[in-house]
């Protein structure tokens, strides 16, 4: 089994709404071989608990526009690893600190990489071009 187009244009969403509030080392790991209970983990950091929150702020706020709310919050008072549900896609944006400790890329190097398509959207913003959306 692998992960699902919806999934997958969720953490694209996702990706993009963390890269606007300058997320650091994004990636997305297909574990629905190894979970049952998810498609995605999309794992992005940052280098300090005020900027923890803004991209999980900024998250929230883009997956919202499609009626999209995390089932789950955990560890938004902290600011240093905070993590939203949602169900298809379970998000984890943490202290750049906490993401070097808790090295969950090594914990789950065995899935594949879901390419999110960062590169286009970064080429497209500096040529003036709106990206493409998730359907396509």
């Amino acid at each position: 089994m692998t992960a699902t187009e919806t999934s997958i244009a969720i953490a694209r969403a996702a990706a993009r709404a963390a890269s606007a509030k300058i997320a650091q080392d994004i990636i997305a790991l297909d574990v629905s071989d190894r979970l049952a209970i998810t498609d995605i983990f999309l794992v992005a950091s940052a280098p300090s608990e005020r900027q923890v929150n803004a991209i999980v702020d900024g998250i929230e706020e883009e997956l919202h526009k499609t009626n999209l709310r995390p089932v789950r919050r955990e560890g938004r008072s902290e600011g240093r690893w905070v993590l939203l549900d949602y169900v298809e896609v379970v998000i984890h944006v943490q202290h750049e600190e906490d993401r070097v400790f808790y090295a969950l890329e090594r914990l789950w190097n065995d899935c594949p990489v879901i390419d999110l398509q960062l590169d286009e959207v970064d080429a497209s913003a500096k040529q003036g071009e709106q990206p493409a959306s998730p359907e396509q």
